[in-house]
């Protein structure tokens, strides 16, 4: 197991910019539109470009595979009976992000077992890994621990940002809070993992002075 510092060096996904992804916005922007009209193609697209990505942020958090699916399943049905009151006041995505946050949050609600520590090992299941990425897979199962003990709107923040790509002000968006509030989301989550992930395994070996936290 690395050290803490190695740990905290995550790398965010980068949302692609630039011409290919105007493109891609501007699809989908057309694929809801036809979905509004009742077009199940174009409704089977969407679901089909969104499904992985929701389900690798779902599985961080479902103990069970079927709980991921209820929510997939939900939201897109969601999209299905609301693509018409899409607004164009953000990405495609991060309306359908919003409204999966948003079933999740219900599945919380109804089901709180759902969200535990254990839920870290779940999602490892998603994961496969090959024999060569035995350390990394500890390290992100470390991570994940650490996560996992975050209360659910910091981790939930974290997610968004760190696994999904999301800015915060498309997170302020998709959990209809400030942005001032996300940015003091990470900042706790960070002052948390900071503490937490020595006490969970790996080298008791505290950031560098100076550090900001700041994955990279």
């Amino acid at each position: 197991m690395g050290s803490v510092s190695d740990a905290l060096k995550v790398r965010q996904v980068r949302v692609p910019h630039g011409p290919d992804h105007a493109m891609e916005e501007a699809r989908d922007i057309d694929w809801l539109r036809a979905v509004a009209q009742g077009d199940r193609k174009a409704f089977e697209r969407l679901y089909l470009r969104y499904h992985s990505r929701l389900s690798r942020f779902l599985a961080r958090h479902a103990l069970q595979r079927h709980q991921v699916d209820e929510v997939i399943n939900e939201t897109m049905w969601v999209v299905w009976r609301t693509a018409a009151e899409f607004r164009g006041d953000s990405k495609v995505g991060t309306w359908i992000i919003g409204i999966a946050y948003r079933c999740f949050l219900k599945m919380l609600r109804d089901t709180p077992a759902a969200f535990s520590p254990n839920a870290a090992s779940a999602s490892a299941a998603v994961e496969s890994a090959g024999p060569d990425e035995t350390e990394e897979r500890e390290t992100r199962d470390w991570v994940r621990r650490g996560l996992a003990l975050l209360p659910v709107e910091q981790r939930l923040t974290m997610e968004l940002v760190y696994y999904l790509g999301q800015s915060y002000e498309e997170v302020s968006r998709i959990m209809d809070c400030a942005v001032g509030t996300v940015k003091a989301r990470m900042f706790h989550a960070r002052v948390r993992l900071r503490s937490s992930l020595p006490g969970l395994g790996g080298e008791r070996e505290p950031l560098p002075r100076g550090s900001t936290g700041e994955w990279e």
